[in-house]
């Protein structure tokens, strides 16, 4: 089957955009991941930051407010259960229709899934179908996710310069700060200018209209990498084919757990530093919102240098040995910090802005640190059930989980949850080392 035959309209258009060029450069390839990356982190928080200021009270009147925050993270866990989902459906797609209709269909799915929650009636409106109506957007936005892996990154690392794989490795990572700085920016400034009354109304609602427009933007630039003769190469050579999810899974089972595993503390203080603080401001110390999204957008600005300064490190002592260094700073940092958060302003500033200054360093690194142990057929269906894994496992039911842990046992046991955290990304780097030397 010829590409022409599988491609769509956008695909054919970006593929025109590279008529004249013979080969992607790896800076090209990153911009069309931090676009990408941002959209996908975009989506994301604007969900997170809605779970904690709107749903609770548009979705769940009916039960108080921290219950009803409980089971707003209880459907935001919902994202991560469907993205393995969505790899299923759209790895099939990608085999049978092409990575164009792939994209263009998840992308597409994405958006409207975000937008469609801006249109969510409430629980006052339509009873216990509000809830039904966000848990379906919830899921197809997270089979969106699953399905929106593009291969960008494994293309970014094959095409990166032996001595800087460090400093490509953390540019997909760059969206996750990019996006929650925009989405905090955005509900702080309607949460400014708005009365309580016509927030809860109608104001939330238009972060979640902006998702679509940035979807679309995010798509050609996506395609734009993906429709050129350099990434067809690659493709034809297997080392960025799908290839059966269940069989990628039995045959590389082992460097798939390693990749779950292996970036689970930067994982659990992603959301503890990014959705838990604002929930438990919001509810046990009285903040006002829009003060501590002020704090939220300083901490991704941190986190976004604290990234880029991560890459710059990896290339001098190596990826492996910063995460273990970052893994040891989060376990001493899950001793202490979360009962920052009962500690006023300056000890909430202190825990985020420290936080997001470990989370930069961690996570810069986190990604696809086990893809290059993949075999070449198996790297790019291998990398997207990573970190598919990953997510599930260190991040997804994060936020429900410290938040029934806190306030049943105090902030200390939100600090043991993210100490187990610590522990495993140091296991799976000893283990790692260890089927490296099998290996050789």
């Amino acid at each position: 089957m010829s590409v022409e035959s599988t491609s769509t309209p956008l695909e054919r258009d970006a593929r025109l955009v590279n008529a004249r060029e013979h080969r992607v450069a790896p800076g090209e390839i990153a911009i069309g991941v931090i676009i990408g990356r941002t959209s996908e982190f975009f989506d994301f928080f604007v969900y997170a930051i809605a779970s904690v200021l709107v749903f609770p009270k548009l979705v769940f009147p009916y039960v108080d407010h921290v219950t009803g925050t409980l089971y707003s993270f209880a459907i935001f866990a919902l994202a991560f259960v469907g993205r393995p989902f969505g790899t299923l459906l759209f790895t099939a797609l990608d085999r049978r229709h092409g990575r164009g209709v792939k994209l263009t269909v998840a992308l597409f799915l994405l958006g409207g899934s975000t937008m469609a929650m801006a249109l969510l009636p409430s629980y006052e409106q339509v009873g216990g179908l509000a809830a039904g109506l966000l848990a379906l957007f919830r899921f197809t936005q997270g089979a969106a996710l699953g399905g929106a892996w593009d291969g960008l990154p494994s293309l970014l690392s094959l095409n990166a310069p032996p001595e800087r794989r460090g400093w490509y490795a953390m540019i997909p990572q760059l969206g996750a700060p990019l996006g929650l700085l925009v989405a905090a920016s955005l509900f702080g400034y309607f949460l400014y200018i708005l009365t309580p009354a016509d927030f809860l109304g109608w104001g939330w609602r238009y972060p979640f209209f902006v998702a679509l427009a940035i979807n679309v933007v995010a798509l050609f630039a996506r395609l734009r990498i993906v429709a050129t003769p350099d990434f067809e190469r690659l493709f034809e050579n297997r080392e960025l084919q799908p290839s059966p999810p269940f069989a990628t899974l039995f045959a590389e089972w082992r460097t798939i757990a390693l990749g779950a595993f292996a970036p689970l503390a930067s994982f659990a203080l992603f959301h503890l530093v990014t959705v838990f603080p604002l929930s438990w401001v919001t509810l046990f110390a009285g903040e006002r919102p829009v003060r501590f999204l002020v704090i939220e957008a300083l901490g991704a600005v941190v986190g976004l240098l604290a990234v880029l300064a991560s890459g710059l490190i990896a290339d001098r002592v190596g990826r492996r040995p910063l995460l273990g260094i970052s893994a040891v700073l989060i376990g001493a940092y899950s001793g202490f910090a979360p009962q920052l958060l009962n500690a006023g302003g300056v000890g909430e500033a202190f825990y985020m802005l420290v936080g997001f200054a470990l989370l930069g360093l961690a996570f810069g690194q986190s990604s696809g640190v086990v893809n290059s142990n993949f075999a070449p057929q198996h790297r790019y269906t291998g990398a997207a059930i990573v970190a598919n894994s990953a997510w599930l496992i260190g991040a997804g039911f994060a936020p429900l989980v410290a938040l029934f842990l806190a306030t049943r046992f105090g902030l200390w046991s939100v600090g043991a949850y993210l100490l187990s955290g610590a522990a495993c990304t140091l296991g799976a780097l000893a283990i790692n080392r260890d089927w490296g030397r099998r290996a050789d």
